[in-house]
């Protein structure tokens, strides 16, 4: 039974809270996330990528059934019912609405149909931190070849992505692995119970964070973390776990495919890895895709083929990708962490034949908006941030405010972010005021100012750094002046000057 709300009945004010597992967004966020989708959609045009947007509510039964999250209610997404007694869900990713799109416009697009498209997305999972139930992607997909090369360039892509956000080469690297060989790993174990093959997979995904001895835990029959919580394994056999642990621990790209099962007890699996159709199938679409990467010149460390990727989404068919930051960074809390993942995809040949009963194979990438932000943020937390907020014209005579009104507007008519004060407090609460905004620099003109036809710039910034590092009155005058005077006529100019020094 629901917990009746106690905000509701006569009388009552609602209480001020955000719903669990969201959050707002403030100015200086929103700003830092359109610099950095606008270098992203850069390299996606450069690719030849064009936009689509597709509505936040999908129907249902079009999303499908493929999150992991499957304990949740309405399996990981927010549903609803329409007045027609239909049911509507919000898109938890952008991928199964592309599916549709295509699906529904397939006649009238080209083949290859190539697009990108940000926006957020919604899954009913369980919040925790850093981890919302709204959160926004950036994806870039191919849609109606089943040419490998679109893997690569997937890959490609990826990395240019990573290095045109300011990430330096060896500080991250673009993982690659196929579900083909995973599924061939289940066979070759014996596991069809898609149940217990999820958990051995998602047990495989932790071999960064928890090593070999915590992964084989998981395969077996479970693990007690640092707290005491217990999370339930996967139940295998000693045989079968040998077979996993051989093949997470040995380079699928560069192995014989019989050389990763030689020092396994094969009589006590269903069947050697390298007489799985699945596992050669995936093994041969490997090392196609690193000879395209190699000769691209991308297997310089930027991709890599990794066994361990596995990606939660269950419609992935074929090779799947993973962007991991890979430089450690010391947090809020002063704790050196690593970030991993900040975007992934793959191949999923099944997702528009649910709609047109025909095959029509895409791969795609995702970049996971807001944890790639706070890994930026975190690997420049040493940079300046740029400044953000408009220019304020003080007001110093009220009777003046048409003239303070014409200034700020000529800094617009300029191009320039401009604002007069809009309230009613004295010179002090004013220069707070352009603080918290944070106004690169103000504008004043008093009485004294006004006779002599000039204005007064006072440069924020420049003055915020004079105050932490100035000890004396003449180093004060020999330094950089943040007030200064010019004639009203080059007030544009002036303020011009300040943003530039300061633009980040």
């Amino acid at each position: 039974m629901a917990k009746p709300n106690k905000n509701t009945g006569p009388g009552t004010r609602p209480e001020a809270r955000l719903p669990k597992g969201f959050r707002d967004t403030p100015a200086d966020e929103l700003r830092e996330t359109g610099r950095m989708l606008a270098k992203i959609r850069a390299v996606y045009e450069s690719y030849g990528f064009e936009p689509l947007e597709t509505p936040a509510i999908e129907y249902t039964d079009a999303l499908g059934k493929f999150l992991p999250d499957q304990d949740r209610p309405n399996e990981g997404v927010f549903s609803f019912q329409d007045e027609d007694d239909q049911w509507l869900s919000l898109r938890y990713d952008l991928t199964a609405p592309l599916a549709r799109y295509v699906a529904e416009n397939f006649d009238r697009l080209p083949k290859p149909f190539r697009r990108y498209q940000a926006g957020p997305v919604w899954r009913n999972e369980k919040p925790g931190p850093g981890r919302f139930r709204q959160f926004t992607q950036f994806d870039a997909d191919t849609v109606g070849t089943d040419n490998i090369a679109a893997d690569a360039e997937i890959c490609m892509l990826a990395a240019d992505t990573m290095e045109a956000l300011g990430i330096t080469r060896g500080d991250y690297v673009i993982k690659v692995n196929n579900r083909k060989v995973l599924d061939g790993v289940m066979e070759a174990i014996g596991i069809a119970d898609e149940p217990q093959k999820l958990t051995v997979l998602r047990a495989i995904d932790k071999l960064d964070r928890l090593g070999v001895d915590g992964v084989r835990q998981l395969l077996g029959r479970g693990r007690k973390d640092e707290s005491g919580d217990f999370t339930k394994g996967a139940d295998l056999a000693e045989a079968q776990i040998t077979v996993v642990i051989s093949y997470i621990t040995t380079s699928v790209a560069q192995s014989k495919p019989t050389a990763i099962v030689t020092h396994v007890d094969k009589s006590r699996v269903l069947k050697p890895l390298h007489e799985t159709e699945s596992y050669l199938k995936g093994l041969s679409e490997l090392r196609a895709l690193q000879e395209l990467i190699d000769g691209a010149g991308y297997l310089d460390g930027r991709v890599r083929i990794d066994q361990t990727v596995v990606r939660g989404l269950e419609y992935y068919t074929g090779p799947v990708f993973e962007a991991e930051i890979t430089i450690p960074v010391v947090n809020e809390d002063g704790q050196t962490v690593r970030f991993g993942s900040v975007g992934g995809g793959g191949r999923y040949d099944g997702l528009v034949e649910r709609f047109t009963g025909q095959k029509v194979p895409a791969t795609g990438f995702s970049i996971g908006v807001s944890r790639l932000q706070a890994a930026l943020a975190a690997l420049n937390k040493d940079e300046p941030a740029p400044a953000d907020g408009p220019v304020v014209v003080l007001v110093m005579d009220k009777a003046e405010l048409p003239r303070y009104q014409r200034m700020a507007q000529t800094l617009r008519g300029a191009g320039i972010r401009a604002e007069m004060y809009l309230g009613t407090a004295g010179m002090k609460a004013q220069m707070k005021y352009a603080d918290k905004r944070g106004a690169p620099c103000v504008v004043i003109q008093g009485g004294d100012e006004r006779a002599k036809g000039e204005v007064q710039i006072k440069d924020l910034i420049e003055g915020a750094k004079a105050a932490a590092t100035i000890k004396d009155s003449k180093e004060w005058r020999e330094g950089r002046p943040a007030q200064f005077s010019v004639p009203e006529a080059d007030l544009v100019a002036a303020v011009r000057d300040v943003l530039a020094r300061h633009k980040g």
